[in-house]
């Protein structure tokens, strides 16, 4: 920099330990640059403007056309990684299933980290290490950037078209935006979803295409696409993948997949597995038995919800599409009956009634709405996650099928003075136990037919691969063959890869799967479209039942 460079800075407020660490492009206006200390190597892009940085600014490369406004420092350490490579101590709480967070992580690779840690630690930690060290070098404040009105910023990159303003602190972190188009900034402000906003203090964390406001708190924190982490909340050693939404409560080593949302206060979730799962207010969660210390961990299937002040001591397993109501204190295992209600009694047992949630409209209603509410899309990026959507898939179905089984079996056995059967830490009527099984046998016919109706089975004996097994992996509902090709690859990239096509290849292996399972299972009487027939009728009368209750409740709350 020359010396007349230096004296305009020095005359508007700019001072510097070292000018010649300070590099600045031709194409920036230096009555843009004020009262800013440069207390270390700087590079400065074209078109950028900076104002009030008094704390100083370090070991920073940035791009042009920047806003940097009221900052109170931007300070990196030559070494820093911006929080890739942070490891996340979720569902047991004490670190035995680390996830290590970079750019791009889906939450089928973290899935696999946390709940195959032998897997995990034998091959796949090695593959994230290695493709965390071939990532592309970045500005540590890319193009097009802005930020504003924030506190100390230290070890943190910014990639192009990010927008911060407000934030109380930020160390060793990376706000992501994948939807950034270079050659247009008016593209990105259309797309982008990176943004942290006022009073957020994050530590240790990546924020990739989502959204960080209204003074949250977060520790060793990944926050996936499309999701909003806002009022106040609290995370701590938690993973948040597509679409999640987090509101004034508190996370601890939690895997949230897609579509898990907790917006209401005084709710805690802790080390448990979710997705899809929406949790009502005062929901609560216990990992810690006061002997081994925080190890306790659980797993909500996917669609759980719970209902204000319910309380869940881990381990547990909740099966898929269950409600929660009440306190559960015996590890209830409810994974073998689905869709089901789930009480807890006075003394913390839980009472299941299976398979009636099956009959609910708001099942068909989810199943129509998340796809409609999925933030991800028209951005212009490459999805990281992959979702299933489906409420009847083979890993539901096959779940739906055991239930039948276990169903029978303990129809065969006494029932107690009080009138239920124990089961895993639970208790099921018998009169329960009927109604439940045939709605899970309602439920099949349904499947079946709408399997029929899509006419796919022709393709898939010619395309696709059987598989007997299924597994859920955060969202992505995927075939056991497939699964084993994914843990087989080489690399970050080529397990990614595996999952594409397996997504892609669900359709025909979901036939060919349920040609195989279903032959022996069932009698040709019970695939009927009557009986598919009255699984809809079921569903619609649910609906019609809650229309007039609405409708009971507006006339009674009626003005005039």
């Amino acid at each position: 920099m020359n010396k007349d460079a230096i004296e305009t800075l020095e005359k508007q407020g700019c001072f510097a330990d070292d000018w010649d660490l300070v590099k600045i492009s031709e194409g920036t206006d230096l009555n843009r640059i004020r009262n800013v200390y440069f207390g270390g190597p700087v590079t400065i892009g074209a078109n950028t403007e900076i104002i009030n940085v008094p704390g100083g600014l370090s070991n920073v490369r940035i791009g042009d056309n920047v806003k940097i406004v009221n900052v109170a420092s931007i300070k990196n350490a030559p070494d820093s990684c911006y929080g890739v490579g942070t490891e996340v101590a979720v569902l047991d709480e004490t670190g035995s299933r680390p996830v290590i967070i970079y750019p791009g992580i889906s939450a089928q690779i973290a899935t696999i980290a946390a709940r195959k840690p032998d897997f995990a630690k034998k091959k796949l930690l090695p593959l994230i290490e290695k493709h965390i060290q071939e990532l592309p070098d970045m500005p540590e404040i890319g193009d097009n950037a802005e930020l504003l009105n924030c506190g100390p910023l230290s070890d943190i990159r910014v990639w192009p078209g990010v927008k911060i303003s407000g934030a109380a602190r930020l160390h060793n972190g990376s706000i992501i935006n994948n939807a950034f188009y270079k050659e247009s900034s008016d593209k990105h402000q259309k797309s982008s979803m990176a943004f942290v906003g006022q009073g957020v203090d994050a530590e240790n964390f990546i924020i990739e295409d989502s959204i960080v406001s209204g003074g949250s708190l977060l520790r060793n924190t990944y926050v996936g696409q499309g999701s909003i982490i806002d009022k106040g909340f609290t995370s701590h050693d938690s993973l948040f993948f597509a679409n999640c939404s987090m509101e004034n409560g508190e996370a601890c080593a939690v895997l949230a997949g897609p579509f898990t949302v907790s917006m209401h206060k005084s709710s805690l979730l802790i080390g448990c597995h979710t997705g899809f799962m929406n949790a009502g207010s005062g929901t609560n969660m216990s990992n810690h038995m006061y002997k081994m210390g925080p190890v306790h961990w659980g797993v909500l299937e996917r669609g759980v919800k719970t209902s204000s002040n319910s309380y869940l001591m881990h381990g547990s397993r909740i099966g898929a599409y269950s409600l929660v109501m009440g306190e559960h204190k015996n590890h209830p295992d409810s994974s073998e009956f689905p869709f089901s209600y789930l009480f807890g009694d006075p003394k913390g047992y839980t009472i299941v009634v299976p398979g009636t949630m099956l009959k609910s409209y708001g099942l068909k209603r989810d199943e129509e709405k998340w796809p409609k509410r999925d933030r991800r899309l028209n951005k212009g990026i490459k999805l990281n996650d992959r979702i299933t959507y489906k409420i009847l898939n083979p890993y539901t179905v096959n779940m739906i099928m055991e239930a039948m089984k276990v169903s029978d079996t303990l129809l065969s056995l006494p029932a107690d003075d009080e009138g239920y059967i124990g089961y895993k830490g639970m208790k099921i009527r018998k009169s329960s136990l009927e109604k439940g099984r045939k709605l899970y046998e309602l439920a099949l016919c349904k499947y079946l037919q709408t399997l029929q109706e899509q006419g796919l089975y022709e393709q898939a004996k010619n395309n696709g691969k059987l598989s007997r097994r299924w597994v859920d992996l955060s969202g992505q509902i995927i075939a056991e063959s497939d699964f084993n090709e994914v843990i087989n690859a080489g690399s970050i990239s080529e397990m990614e890869k595996a999952l594409d096509k397996a997504a892609k290849d669900f359709d025909i292996n979901e036939q060919l799967w349920v040609a195989d399972r279903l032959k022996d299972s069932i009698d040709s009487d019970v695939i009927s479209a009557n009986r598919a027939s009255e699984f809809d009728d079921l569903v619609e009368k649910d609906r019609k039942n809650s229309l007039s209750q609405i409708a009971e409740e507006n006339d009674m709350l009626s003005f005039i």
